[in-house]
């Protein structure tokens, strides 16, 4: 007995050290089951994409897509011609110059440019920025091909012992388990649709790249963010899991002048949640051009005058379906007001809390939307009472405090700044410093940040009392992508480039001690 379980005792297993041999499964079919019809595959075939990715350029007036003609159509409306406005050649002195629209489309980048072709020859300049046309242009089209697009297949949570890089987008995206971004297309899609959260979360979380070290955060700030980092987070050791949020008072995070990060899916600002695991964020967008829900689906004809006042009306515009499908916006002084957002079901009408066209969703148990369509001045009475810097910040992405306000002027006739415009945002400032809460600042270019901190200095009520919380300077998560101005297609920006941040000015209380309280 004894030999013969010695004789069939297994070999003992062999394997190196780096590699382990496993025995592959060999696929079987048994006699019975060669009549039965094979299952079709479970899993989602890849969709048809309708251009390939050596098929994107296209002049615009050749687009396959509507929205992309009906673009140019608005770009050679509004253009002027680069060579037409710097020539004086044909100006008179009892008239005005007028630059010729932009008809011709350059053959390089497929964006309308010039007027004809002789002036396109002749602009030198125009190579300067053409390659980064013809980027944009291709983007427009991959955005439209029909591809999977899995830069935009978001992770899931995060584990609480898996630590995240705010270094940069690279090293991000790696930590917190994100598709990897073969190609510089992918990273401008994703860069763009995640700024509005990532910068927000960049510019919070405990692991944040703006330091005192690399002097982008000031003391004063320090000691903001420690009070809204003793909220964010759990204690030094204790697990951060979705437990730990029980107690905890919400983060309110007041997102002022928006307009399309209003109209980003629940899902995306999710992505804020996922960095913060043991938090539960209260987002409110605030602003004139903010996206409302659409109407709901009802069966009766006729409408409350609530539910008229609480979604504009779509059927208003001008009759013709196809007309209407292509028709596009273009971004001249303001940008347009977003389309209206999807209407979930657990979306709900906040008119009667708020007074104003508004709803409010809420999307998960860690994560409530509010949206409001008004300025921030008419609102203010409902929250001046409860804003804590421990729990509340305000977030303003590119809000132009340094550019002219179009309804505001001064008494010699000129146009006043916004952040000095009483109906812009020159009674908004003095009211958020005055609570004490970080209030950050984001610009689309190094221009655009130095053009909003000197307006500043010269905003009444706004100058001297402040205090900086985060030094101006680049965002390591804004877009990556180039947005191309309708009005002219010289001018591109990059969504988020610089972030700043300041608060209202603290003043230490000294008490005064009397001669008489030295002695014993």
């Amino acid at each position: 007995m004894l030999a013969f379980s010695t004789a069939c005792r297994r070999p003992p297993f062999r394997a190196s050290s780096s590699v382990l041999l496993r025995r592959t499964p060999v696929a079987s079919r048994s006699f019975f089951n060669l009549l039965k019809r094979s299952r079709k595959s479970d899993t989602p075939q890849e969709p048809v994409p309708i251009l390939t990715e050596d098929n994107l350029f296209h002049p615009f007036s050749k687009s396959p897509f509507p929205a992309v003609k009906a673009r140019g159509e608005a770009i050679q409306a509004l253009a002027p011609c680069p060579v037409c406005a710097s020539s004086h050649d044909h100006v008179h002195a009892h008239t005005k110059a007028q630059p010729k629209a932009v008809k011709f489309e350059c053959p390089d980048c497929g964006w309308p440019t010039h007027c004809t072709e002789e002036h396109w020859k002749e602009d030198a300049e125009h190579q300067k920025y053409c390659a980064r046309l013809h980027e944009a242009n291709e983007d427009e089209h991959d955005l439209r091909s029909g591809r999977r697009m899995r830069e935009f297949e978001l992770p899931g949570p995060q584990g609480y012992e898996e630590a995240i890089s705010f270094a940069n987008w690279d090293v991000f995206w790696y930590t917190r388990g994100f598709p990897s971004m073969d190609t510089e297309r992918s990273r401008r899609h994703a860069s763009k649709l995640l700024t509005y959260p990532i910068t927000i979360g960049g510019t919070l979380h405990q692991h944040s790249g703006l330091t005192l070290s690399n002097q982008r955060l000031t003391p004063e700030g320090s000691r903001s963010l420690a009070a809204l980092r003793s909220t964010l987070h759990v204690p030094i050791g204790a697990p951060e899991t979705e437990e730990a949020a029980v107690g905890k008072p919400q983060m309110r995070i007041f997102i002022l002048g928006a307009r399309a990060e209003s109209s980003l899916p629940p899902h995306v600002w999710e992505q804020l949640c996922m960095l913060f695991p043991s938090t539960h964020f209260h987002l409110f967008f605030i602003g004139p051009q903010v996206s409302l829900p659409k109407p709901p689906k009802t069966t009766n004809a006729s409408t409350t005058p609530t539910d008229q006042a609480e979604v504009p009306s779509q059927d208003t515009k001008a009759s013709g379906g196809a007309e209407d499908k292509t028709a596009y916006l273009p971004n001249v002084y303001q940008p347009p007001t977003p389309q209206p957002i999807a209407r979930l079901r657990s979306t709900r009408s906040s008119i009667e809390r708020y007074g104003v066209p508004s709803y409010t969703v809420p999307y998960t148990p860690q994560l409530t939307i509010t949206g409001m369509q008004a300025n921030y001045a008419d609102v203010h009475a409902q929250f001046q009472h409860t804003l804590d810097p421990y729990s509340d910040l305000f977030f303003f992405f590119s809000p132009g405090f340094g550019f002219p306000s179009a309804d505001s002027f001064s008494e010699t006739g000129e146009p006043l700044l916004q952040i000095a415009s009483p109906t812009d945002w020159g009674p908004v400032l003095p009211m958020l410093l005055a609570s004490k809460c970080p209030i950050f600042v984001t610009g689309f270019s190094p221009t655009d940040v130095e053009r909003d901190v000197r307006s500043l200095s010269t905003a009444p009520e706004v100058a001297g009392e402040f205090e900086w919380v985060i030094t101006p300077g680049s965002n390591a998560f804004g877009s990556e992508k180039w947005e191309v101005a309708d009005f002219d297609p010289r001018v591109m920006v990059k969504t988020n480039w610089g972030i700043w941040g300041i608060r209202g000015k603290s003043r230490d209380v000294q008490e005064r001690k009397g001669l008489f309280s030295y002695l014993p």
